[in-house]
């Protein structure tokens, strides 16, 4: 499996391993994983909202439902946000670079450059909508 995927199934681990290993309990276990990942990344004061138009769906009167939102929905939400904080607004540039990654472009730009210390990744500082190596930053040949 690629990265993706294994982390996504590193998510549903928790309720994987409450099933019996059929079929149908694996797929329940993966819907709910997938429900609960959905809330995660809903701004939090949209999740209880979305969750209680649910109710209706997932047959559940207001004790189950209540339950099922206290002993699996919180602590999986909770689980989403320690295992991917860049998607619940804990992201720094830091976060994706790697120790022997090459340094960001430093402010020892040449004269020539419309924007000096612009890295040549980033958003064009004119608001073209391009990347500043393909815009102001290309470089004449």
């Amino acid at each position: 499996m690629g990265a993706i995927a294994d982390a996504i199934v590193a998510y549903a681990q928790p309720l994987l391993d409450e099933t019996d290993g059929s079929e149908h309990q694996m797929q329940t276990a993966c819907t709910i994983s997938q429900l609960c990942w959905n809330l995660a990344l809903l701004p939090a004061e949209r999740r209880d909202q979305s969750l209680r138009e649910m109710q209706p769906s997932l047959n559940m009167d207001d004790a189950e439902f209540e339950s099922f939102r206290c002993t699996v929905v919180i602590p999986m939400i909770r689980r989403h946000e320690q295992m991917f904080p860049h998607l619940h607004g804990g992201f720094s540039a830091d976060t994706w670079q790697n120790d022997d990654s090459p340094p960001t472009h430093s402010g020892t730009a040449k004269q020539t450059e419309k924007y000096p210390g612009t890295d040549r990744y980033a958003p064009c500082p004119c608001n073209s909508g391009r990347k500043y190596k393909f815009c102001c930053g290309k470089k004449a040949r």
